[in-house]
């Protein structure tokens, strides 16, 4: 998910109550972060959901650069 930010990876999960995505970044040594999760409700990803995980995953590179 490089259009979320470098080294953000998804989780893709589907079943019977439909499909589910994970966003989360594992590049940072202590710890896996989890930006956003959701349940795809369409065949393309809402920008809102896009917005709000690059709003984290920017949040978190700020936090942990100081």
């Amino acid at each position: 998910m490089s259009a979320i930010g470098k080294g953000v990876q998804e989780i893709r999960i589907g079943d019977d109550a439909g499909a589910f995505r994970i966003l989360y970044a594992a590049k940072f040594v202590d710890a896996v972060y989890v930006l956003h999760c959701f349940q795809k409700k369409t065949q393309k990803t809402n920008k809102t959901d896009l917005d709000l995980a690059v709003r984290r995953y920017r949040d978190l590179v700020k936090e942990l650069s100081k």
